[in-house]
């Protein structure tokens, strides 16, 4: 049987991570993370694919394309969680299909005020926010349960 899938969305200026505000997003690149995630995922019985985009219309292709070979995805969509109705609509799409988990590495609700508008809130299964790169790491425990709890073994 093949193992259940769970794909890691990244969106804009998360290619950056480890290099960008530091401070804020912390030291560990986006490949470190990856590889990370991918290690965990092993260990928790999923497979894990990683992907990141900073052009809106790639995000849109890929939450959609993931209703068709995932059974969870995590997504951590930057910025474009304050604007991009587009995304919103695409996640939307693909909610009943798949656990859907929002991840940040900050807690956007006490940033500035822009970043407290959420698309994408009412959307999602769940959200962890605010523990750096742990936020991806205890969404892929969270997806994975979720995968089990659903029965959702089938062939990806």
């Amino acid at each position: 049987m093949t193992l259940p899938r769970v794909e890691i969305l990244h969106g804009p200026n998360l290619n950056l991570l480890g290099e960008r505000e530091p401070e804020l997003y912390g030291q560990t690149s986006l490949s470190e993370l990856d590889a990370r995630l991918v290690r965990d995922g092993a260990a928790l019985g999923v497979e894990v694919a990683c992907a990141q985009s900073n052009h809106e219309g790639a995000l849109v292709d890929a939450v959609q394309e993931a209703r068709h070979r995932a059974a969870a995805l995590i997504v951590n969509l930057g910025a474009y969680t304050h604007t991009s109705v587009a995304l919103r609509d695409a996640v939307a799409a693909v909610r009943t299909h798949l656990v859907v988990i929002e991840v940040h590495l900050t807690a956007p609700s006490g940033r500035e005020s822009f970043r407290r508008e959420n698309l994408f809130a009412d959307l999602v299964h769940g959200r962890i926010e605010g523990f750096g790169p742990l936020s991806y790491v205890l969404a892929l425990r969270a997806a994975s349960e979720l995968i089990r709890a659903r029965g959702d073994v089938r062939d990806q």
